[in-house]
């Protein structure tokens, strides 16, 4: 979905408030214009301000629901970094059309094996604005799509706010989608 789309809401829905991070639910009947369709997440304008709605609620605005991101499985030995990051890509901020990864919110990510033979991903993650309600929810879906890697088997998005966000930390392929190049 790439234009705005204008719907009214089916059914009762779960959403969450952006920038606020509070959770509501939309009645239906709602008129809303979803905004943004990325990372398994709607991003509708309602009368009310923006507000996100999960994939697993594409019925309420009409959509059908699809799988964005599919499990990896099989990763070859020594690349289970690479799958966290590619992973992290599938990743959005509401507000933003750009992945988090090429955004330049993704800081550090470590795997460690750990004593009882698991393998565990501490990932460090900002956001564009300290104050953002919706980090929690940004890093919870970072950390439930690591946890669909195979090899995987504990993950921990730390929020942290030293060195501060700001654009230089954008990549190429970022600036280019949010047209600043």
């Amino acid at each position: 979905m790439n234009a705005p789309q204008e719907i009214v809401l089916k059914r009762d829905c779960d959403a969450i408030q952006i920038p606020s991070g509070t959770t509501l639910i939309l009645p239906a009947g709602t008129q809303v214009i979803v905004t943004q369709s990325l990372g398994g997440t709607y991003t509708v304008a309602t009368p009310g301000g923006l507000a996100r709605i999960n994939e697993k609620d594409a019925d309420a605005l009409g959509l059908e629901k699809i799988e964005v991101v599919a499990p990896i499985k099989t990763v070859p030995e020594g690349t289970l970094e690479e799958a966290v990051w590619q992973q992290l890509k599938t990743v959005f901020d509401p507000e933003i059309p750009v992945n988090v990864v090429d955004l330049g919110l993704i800081y550090d990510c470590i795997i460690t094996p750990q004593e009882n033979g698991s393998t565990r991903a501490h990932v460090k993650m900002t956001l564009t604005a300290p104050g953002c309600g919706m980090g929690p929810t940004i890093a919870a879906d970072a950390r439930a799509k690591i946890l669909t890697i195979e090899g995987i088997d504990e993950a921990e998005v730390e929020l942290v706010w030293d060195p501060a966000w700001n654009q230089n930390m954008i990549s190429e392929a970022g600036r280019m989608k949010l047209g600043m190049v």
